[in-house]
């Protein structure tokens, strides 16, 4: 699949296609806490950088323990056009938690991760909006803003976010959010 421009603000862009064939410095993987790469966004990252991604994120977890909200795991990207994978667990939803903080938490958290490994282009997709269950239209408006409001706090932001979905109907999601802002 192709990777299409959809929309842009600034230094925010919308994309519809393959992550793991941007073209950035470091692109984000949906992950679960013990980085085990075996579904969804995280299976097709591992797929395309190879078996060393996945050793990588075990031997991570073996030095720093399981990903907490508001922490991120970096790795060699390895087969990927990215240099680098920021791996971040989104919130699995549930009624009655705070959904909204914890997806800006995981989304702060790999942006900040990707800035501090040097990466000044990052490709992040639609964290929790999967099997975890969150809504996607309300996860796009939370990823979207979270992004937004990063990039705004940074003396020196990063240059370039892309909101990458697989999907036409993330897409609209992510397109819509990006232009109510």
């Amino acid at each position: 699949m192709a990777n299409i421009v959809v929309a842009t603000d600034d230094r925010i862009v919308v994309m519809q296609g393959d992550l793991t064939a941007c073209e950035v410095d470091a692109i984000v993987n949906a992950a679960n806490t013990r980085l085990q790469h075996g579904g969804g966004v995280a299976a097709a990252i591992a797929k395309a950088a190879g078996p060393q991604l996945q050793a990588d994120s075990d031997a991570w977890v073996a030095e720093h323990g399981e990903l907490t909200p508001g922490t991120a795991a970096v790795t060699g990207g390895h087969d990927l056009p990215a240099s680098h994978v920021v791996h971040v667990a989104g919130p699995v939803y549930e009624e009655g938690q705070d959904n909204a903080g914890l997806l800006r938490q995981a989304v702060e958290a790999a942006l900040a991760a990707a800035a501090d490994a040097g990466a000044r282009t990052v490709a992040m997709p639609a964290i929790s909006a999967g099997i975890y269950g969150y809504p996607p239209d309300e996860a796009a408006a939370v990823i979207t803003a979270a992004v937004r409001d990063w990039l705004a706090a940074q003396s020196d932001p990063l240059d370039q976010v892309l909101l990458v979905a697989f999907d036409e109907t993330m897409t609209d999601h992510f397109t819509g959010a990006l232009n109510t802002a």
